[in-house]
């Protein structure tokens, strides 16, 4: 059995998502606007919630296709309130849709959000050297940097703690603990 971050779970979706995605690099622009569409639905709820309603959002978001996403009017807005597999909160989900919209413009002017994003590190992950998860910051330079840009660019749900779970999510940073496997898999330093 591997050594992993010391999650406080058993939950086998939660377990997975660890090893398999959190922390991995990300670097298509339908993905991103995914996990930046979960990461807002998740605010004041659990991440397991929202995994468990992750199918649910991809079938009803177009597969996070940011264009399709940016020209949903009221109708759009009024089913999505509807369905019961998404996480039925008005601000939460017009969000997403005006995020789509930042994300368009984003790409226009940039080429891609994914390059727009990872700007904000230097184009690699950070990697830190964690040695327990209470180390691990709730926000960082780098997320209030891209916070503060985000929300100028028009983006909801986007403070500085929900986008540096952002980050971690999308590999922008490495915030495995030392002792994890994923840790050195993902580019960190040995822990010995």
């Amino acid at each position: 059995m591997p050594t992993r971050c010391p999650w406080k779970t058993n939950d086998p979706l939660l377990l997975r998502y660890h090893d398999e995605e959190w922390g991995v690099p990300v670097h298509d622009d339908r993905l991103l606007l995914e996990y930046l569409v979960l990461g807002g639905a998740q605010a004041g709820l659990s991440w397991s919630t929202v995994l468990r309603k992750r199918q649910a959002y991809r079938a009803a978001f177009d597969g996070f296709d940011p264009r399709k996403v940016a020209r949903y009017g009221e109708a759009k807005m009024e089913w999505l309130l509807a369905n019961p597999g998404l996480i039925r909160n008005r601000n939460k989900l017009q969000s997403a849709v005006e995020n789509a919209r930042a994300v368009v413009t984003i790409q226009e002017e940039c080429g891609s959000f994914d390059q727009y994003l990872w700007g904000f590190v230097g184009g690699r992950p950070i990697q830190n050297a964690w040695p327990s998860l209470e180390e691990i910051p709730t926000k960082t330079p780098e997320s209030v940097a891209l916070s503060k840009d985000l929300r100028r660019r028009g983006f909801r749900f986007a403070g500085p703690t929900i986008v540096y779970a952002f980050m971690q999510a999308v590999g922008m940073v490495n915030d495995h603990v030392t002792t994890c496997f994923r840790h050195r898999e993902l580019g960190g330093a040995s822990d010995r």
